[in-house]
């Protein structure tokens, strides 16, 4: 299975790359992983409704560049289904018995997802009613996505 984490904006603290490099390395075993960086723009304080919604549109453009037509989409939306670590992996246990061997988590930055990149998406995956940096969310997502194929294979994992 291939995995394909999407998202916007560069990482720049350094315990978070460690994480991402460290979870990364674990799920090498599992799955191919790629993960996309894609330039984020700058959102002016106290930004309108219309900037917002156009920054979202042209992060959205550039996220779109990299979603192929056979790419399972999953992005993650504070509205989305929540799931627990062992419902998750049912999900990607059940998508690769369907033939979905490519999933695309795809992960917007701090204004959300633009308009595009919702309508393309085939599910919306939530972690939390609350907020959480976009940058965490890829250490989160990448853990999450590791328990899951430990869970698929029968493999002990902390409860």
């Amino acid at each position: 299975m291939k995995i394909t984490l999407i998202t916007v904006g560069k990482i720049k603290e350094k315990y978070l790359k460690d994480g991402i490099a460290e979870y990364s390395k674990r799920l090498s075993r599992y799955c191919k992983l790629e993960i996309i960086e894609v330039a984020d723009e700058k959102t002016p304080d106290q930004a309108s409704e219309t900037v917002e919604e156009q920054i979202r549109d042209k992060e959205g453009e550039r996220i779109r560049k990299y979603l192929r037509d056979d790419m399972y989409v999953i992005t993650l939306e504070i509205n989305g289904k929540q799931l627990s670590s062992e419902e998750l992996a049912d999900k990607m246990a059940a998508l690769g018995l369907q033939g979905k061997s490519n999933i695309a988590f795809v992960i917007g930055g701090s204004i959300g997802l633009g308009r595009e990149v919702l309508k393309r998406s085939d599910y919306a995956l939530s972690f939390s009613k609350m907020t959480f940096p976009h940058q965490l969310m890829r250490v989160i997502l990448l853990e999450q996505v590791y328990r899951g194929y430990r869970i698929i294979n029968g493999e002990p994992y902390h409860k």
